[in-house]
């Protein structure tokens, strides 16, 4: 199971958006949307959709900082010191 970006959630983001796993947090995020282009029932409602999409929207963007974040350390961490130096002209490593 992969690990969350970071252990603390974001203070302005829901406990209960925090726990979220990408998956869920996009899919949800989906229906929310659904939901505000089909037209809520009140202003309360839109609002409360609204700032609940914004929650997901800001899970998912974590996630996906935290991937790009370990992307870059695996490239880093496999890239070998030799594969740098260059062979002599005429030669091979």
């Amino acid at each position: 199971m992969p690990v969350p970006p970071s252990n603390t959630p974001t203070p302005d983001v829901p406990t209960e958006v925090a726990s979220l796993g990408y998956e869920q947090a996009r899919d949800e995020l989906v229906s929310v949307v659904a939901r505000l282009e089909a037209g809520a029932d009140s202003l309360e409602e839109s609002l409360a959709l609204w700032e609940r999409g914004e929650s997901l929207a800001a899970r998912c963007q974590e996630w996906l900082d935290g991937a790009r974040a370990r992307l870059e350390g695996a490239r880093t961490s496999s890239t070998p010191a030799s594969a740098s130096a260059s062979a002599p002209e005429g030669e091979e490593l």
